[in-house]
C-alpha cells in the first residue's frame, strides 16, 4: 500500500511540475534571437560604413564602431530598454560587444544605491568578471601553445 501511495504522489507531482513549467516555442525564440542579433550587427555595419564614407582608416572605423555600439548598449541598459530587448530576443542580445557592455553596466546601475566603492566598485564585474578572467587565461594558454609550436619548428 505504501508503494502504491508513493507512486500516486510521484505522478501527481509530475503533473504539477508540467503545469507550472513554462513552455517555450524553440523555433520562435531562435527567430527572435536571429532578428535581434542581426539588427545589432546590421547597426554595427552601418556605423562602420558611415566611418568609411568619412574617409577614416580601417582601424579608426573599427574603433568608432566598437565605441558607438558600447555607448548605445550602455544608454539602452541605463534606460531599461536593453533588458526588455534581451527578454524578447534572448541569446540575440549576447552579441559580444553589446552584451558585454550590458553585463558591465547592469550591475553598476543595480548596485549604485550601495555606494561608489561597495556598490559599483565591488559589483561592476559580477557578470563580466568571469568572462574577462577566462578569456585572458584561455588566450594565455593558447599563446603558450603557439609559442611552443613555433619553437618546435
Amino acid at each position: 500500500m505504501d508503494k502504491i501511495q508513493r507512486l500516486k504522489q510521484e505522478k501527481e507531482y509530475e503533473k504539477y511540475v508540467k503545469g507550472k513549467t513554462p513552455r517555450h516555442n524553440v523555433w520562435l525564440n531562435m527567430i527572435k534571437a536571429f532578428l535581434l542579433g542581426g539588427a545589432i550587427c546590421t547597426l554595427g555595419q552601418v556605423i562602420s560604413h558611415y566611418c568609411e564614407l568619412r574617409s577614416m582608416s580601417t582601424d579608426e572605423c573599427s574603433s568608432w564602431t566598437s565605441l558607438t555600439l558600447v555607448l548605445i548598449s550602455v544608454l539602452l541598459t541605463g534606460t531599461g530598454i536593453y533588458p526588455r530587448l534581451a527578454k524578447w530576443g534572448g541569446a540575440g542580445a549576447l552579441v559580444p560587444i553589446t552584451g558585454f557592455a550590458n553585463s558591465v553596466a547592469a550591475p553598476a546601475i543595480e548596485y549604485k544605491k550601495e555606494g561608489q566603492v561597495f556598490g559599483i566598485g565591488c559589483k561592476i564585474f559580477t557578470i563580466a568578471g568571469p568572462v574577462i578572467l577566462y578569456g585572458i587565461f584561455t588566450s594565455w594558454i593558447l599563446g603558450l601553445i603557439y609559442w611552443l609550436w613555433t619553437l618546435a619548428g
